[in-house]
């Protein structure tokens, strides 16, 4: 074909990208566009989010595409937009007179009908529009059980998942392998719907820069500097992954969320490591795998986006309500629950837009299962939160500590968030990082810093119920009402099922 239209959304890369390799097959002329869509933006400067690191993240890294495709052919360019994409990629295809609008699968169900939407559009435009597989490995039905059905629990998804992988499903999907593909790249107009070719600036959309590049280093270039950090520690994942106070994760979550990173690539290194003995590369491929498992649920299971639990009858678990909720909830956001490892993670999170792994299953089990707060408002919450916020994977997070998902933990583990502290920080090292109002406190003592004598905490300096507060509800009467609160629902739905 003479000329086709690549559209960027969660694949912020110029390498290893599925729909840039075909059209550079395919056509003599490639355009490249992103479009900084309102349907997801005003929702977010309506809650008031005008700061968000998410927005900085990607402004930032298609600015780096931006000035790569300008390296590879300095007369091409990135097209990026800011508006309704239904509207804004027929019209920039009718515009550009492409054959073709080619980008990658997207999983959501809201996304599947946006897409069908331009497909539609740009079909009565006599044009065509081609997706392709890129943000997982194998996805919707491409892994079955032996009986042809889908996978609700891990490890079988996983076992069947390894014994299909091929080198080709994980082989590089390559761009710009000669000079001859940098000369494709289409030359950049100079107007585009009435207006000047230019990145519109953040203040422009609404939003104010954030500390994001403070945090984590951005776009194609910083996944690549992460991932080379990462490859030297890479055989201690297995022993250092859920201790938040040591450097043991790839912190390449947010970098996977928005594609500046080919997972392809992170498999490949993750698979040819687990092959030559690494257990820490073993590990951290069951990680990736967990990624595809909740990527291919959602996409069996769209329901799961209107709000319901995976197990249905879990949706008829009475929650706290009212005062006693709202004290909860917010102590809880805060970061001020009295549970020091708790406080900490939320900390973290509200400072940095990160939380550790383990303590998003800590912080959530304890919402769910300690304060009996529905799981559905912790998910909206790290939701509006976390830099690497995807929907599958938190909806799926939150509905393991609830119990109510797939392959999900029973509903009588309850995380102990004293023990979870003791074994996972013994040297409050993380605590004190995000508490500092306990940093005087003992090792033993700052677990439980109602349980430090007088003599220790004036030592700290530390006036519980003024500095830190007590601990908003006990742990060991909590356990019994939630063991209660689902032990009903359990004992209902059996009753239903016998009858």
């Amino acid at each position: 074909m003479e000329k086709a239209l690549v559209w960027l959304r969660r694949d912020l890369r110029t390498f290893d990208h599925a729909a840039l390799s075909a059209a550079l097959q395919v056509a003599d002329q490639v355009y490249l566009c992103f479009i900084f869509d309102t349907n997801i933006l005003n929702p977010l400067l309506d809650k008031g989010l005008t700061t968000d690191r998410r927005v900085d993240f990607i402004w930032q890294s298609i600015g780096q595409i931006h000035a790569e495709l300008i390296a590879k052919n300095p007369k091409s360019g990135l097209i990026v937009l800011h508006g309704n994409p239904q509207v804004l990629i027929p019209a920039l295809a009718k515009e550009l007179a492409v054959d073709a609008v080619l980008t990658n699968h997207d999983y959501e169900p809201s996304s599947i009908a946006r897409d069908a939407l331009v497909a539609n559009q740009l079909k009565d435009l006599g044009i065509d529009f081609t997706s392709y597989k890129d943000q997982v490995i194998f996805e919707r039905k491409e892994v079955l059980t032996g009986a042809g059905g889908v996978f609700s629990v891990f490890t079988p998804f996983k076992n069947a998942w390894l014994k299909k992988l091929t080198p080709q499903d994980i082989a590089s999907q390559d761009c710009f392998t000669s000079e001859q593909q940098s000369q494709q790249l289409a030359p950049l107009p100079k107007t585009i719907l009435g207006k000047a070719t230019e990145i519109p600036t953040l203040e422009a959309m609404g939003f104010t820069p954030s500390n994001i590049q403070e945090l984590i280093p951005i776009g194609m270039h910083g996944a690549s500097q992460l991932l080379s950090d990462f490859e030297d520690r890479i055989h201690q994942y297995q022993a250092t992954r859920d201790f938040p106070a040591i450097k043991g994760p790839s912190y390449l979550s947010t970098h996977l969320r928005f594609g500046t990173v080919s997972i392809r690539a992170l498999v490949r290194i993750a698979h040819h490591l687990m092959l030559a003995g690494s257990a820490g590369a073993s590990t951290w491929l069951s990680e990736l795998i967990w990624r595809d498992f909740y990527f291919m649920i959602l996409a069996n299971h769209p329901r799961l986006a209107s709000g319901v639990s995976f197990k249905p009858d879990y949706d008829k678990i009475t929650w706290e309500q009212g005062l006693l909720q709202e004290k909860f909830f917010k102590a809880w956001t805060l970061g001020k629950t009295g549970y020091p490892l708790v406080d900490a993670a939320m900390r973290q999170l509200n400072t940095s837009g990160y939380m550790h792994n383990r303590l998003r299953m800590v912080t959530a089990c304890f919402l769910i299962k300690d304060l009996g707060v529905d799981w559905r408002l912790g998910e909206a919450y790290f939701a509006d939160q976390l830099n690497d916020y995807d929907f599958a994977a938190n909806n799926g997070g939150w509905q393991w500590a609830s119990s109510s998902g797939c392959d999900a933990q029973p509903y009588f583990r309850i995380f102990n968030p004293i023990t979870q502290s003791q074994k996972f920080d013994k040297e409050g090292k993380f605590i004190r990082k995000y508490c500092p109002e306990l940093a005087g406190l003992s090792n033993q003592s700052i677990h439980a810093p109602w349980l430090a004598g007088e003599i220790e905490l004036q030592a700290a300096k530390l006036e519980l119920g003024k500095d830190y507060p007590f601990p908003i509800i006990k742990h060991d009467e909590a356990r019994k009402t939630t063991l209660l609160r689902y032990s009903v629902v359990k004992a209902e739905a059996n009753s239903s099922t016998n009858a």
